[in-house]
């Protein structure tokens, strides 16, 4: 069974002036987003800042998502690390905080083999009863993960059921998905890649867009599922100059700055991100207006 279809929102960390986390500020978002036809919450993952979260707030945060969800849709954790044990601690406490499913990057920076890979996510799998998606993006990694390995983990660990593929290679994503033959759920990683990775099998995307364009995003995935290819795709391509602006330095630079555009008051960065150049503020603004965002405020 998938742990969603449709389209889940890579939820921000909002941080007070402080740059403590503003838990209240999260619960709220939350709110926002499941009244607003979001399907799933993932909570921790790089558009969280989870890397410069520390390990209780990491905790908390999932804690105070599951609470804030109240079990309306589920809550994917985002547990992944680079040391193997840490990643099996923070799947451990995320399933004893109530999360529904965990995201499990590859480990970054060390650069594993594709066996060491299939030891880390099995090391973790054996370890958890929590359904497992693994997480492809070798921009920020520097590793892939690949379609073959992909297939063992998920056939030989009954947990692990799905990737999100942000690797952005089609070619290797359908490779994938025909080796899989089932076996494994893909959702995309990159919000202008929705309806490519939905015509390959995918089930849904995890979802920058999300933050500022919940129902939309939601939209596209429905749209295609319903049948009616043409409206999603359409809906797809309009959304394609907005989703640039929120990528016009790295995420989650630009869509904190567009959520505090839109008054959400989400609070700044930590280092070592830091706020947004003043001319991407103004592409980001007037691509948000184009698209039919109201502005509240200016930053």
């Amino acid at each position: 069974m998938a742990i969603f279809k449709g389209a889940g929102v890579a939820i921000i960390t909002p941080m007070n002036e402080d740059l403590s986390v503003n838990y209240e500020k999260l619960e709220q978002l939350i709110d926002e987003q499941i009244e607003n036809g979001t399907d799933a919450i993932i909570i921790c993952g790089t558009t969280g800042e989870s890397s410069t979260l520390t390990e209780p707030e990491h905790v908390e945060c999932i804690r105070v998502a599951v609470s804030a969800a109240k079990k309306r849709v589920p809550v994917i954790a985002g547990t992944g690390s680079n040391d193997t044990k840490t990643a099996v601690y923070l799947t451990q406490e995320a399933q004893a905080a109530g999360a529904d499913a965990a995201l499990l990057v590859s480990p970054y920076y060390n650069k594993a083999t594709q066996k060491g890979l299939i030891a880390h996510y099995s090391e973790i799998a054996k370890n958890t009863d929590l359904p497992l998606i693994l997480y492809n993006i070798q921009s920020r990694t520097g590793v892939n993960i690949a379609p073959e390995t992909i297939v063992t983990l998920a056939k030989t660990c009954d947990n692990i059921v799905a990737v999100k593929e942000a690797s952005g290679n089609i070619s290797q994503i359908a490779k994938l998905m025909h080796l899989a033959d089932g076996c494994v759920d893909l959702y995309s990683g990159n919000d202008d890649q929705i309806v490519p990775l939905l015509s390959l099998g995918g089930i849904g995307v995890i979802s920058v867009l999300s933050n500022v364009a919940p129902q939309y995003t939601h939209d596209i995935v429905e749209s295609y599922m319903n049948g009616d290819v043409a409206k999603s795709c359409q809906m797809q391509l309009r959304a394609i100059p907005l989703i640039n602006a929120l990528f016009s330095e790295v995420n989650p630079i630009p869509v904190k700055a567009a959520m505090n555009l839109m008054g959400k008051e989400v609070g700044s960065l930590r280092l070592p991100l830091t706020p947004m150049e003043e001319a991407h503020v103004q592409t980001l603004a007037k691509a948000m207006e184009d698209f039919g965002i109201e502005l509240k405020k200016s930053l």
